[in-house]
């Protein structure tokens, strides 16, 4: 076995030897959304999309007249770096809204 191995697995069975008393898992209650969409077409979709990960203070609060390349590269970034599960249908009208409206 490999030397560099060993203290590893020594530790990680001390770890597993504790049970519960290593890591509880955490539960708290996310404060209630306060910032709303502007109505607009597409509204729905990064309305639906964007919440389930993040408040849409993080929309509302962007300077105005970013434009429609600030807003693709926001969305692909989510979808691509943070995994966000948006299909090429809402990932268009998202950022038809957002390049529209923000």
């Amino acid at each position: 076995m490999n030397r560099r191995l060993i203290p590893l697995l020594a530790a990680f069975a001390i770890l597993a030897m504790a049970g519960d008393g290593v890591a509880k898992p955490l539960s708290y209650r996310l404060p209630d959304e306060t910032a709303t969409l502007r109505p607009a077409p597409d509204m729905e979709a990064a309305q639906n999309n964007c919440a389930v990960c993040h408040s849409l203070d993080y929309i509302t609060t962007q300077p105005p007249g970013l434009g429609r390349v600030f807003w693709e590269t926001e969305v692909n970034k989510m979808i691509h770096a943070y995994h966000a599960p948006i299909d090429e249908a809402d990932a268009k009208a998202i950022v038809d809204y957002l390049a529209r409206v923000y």
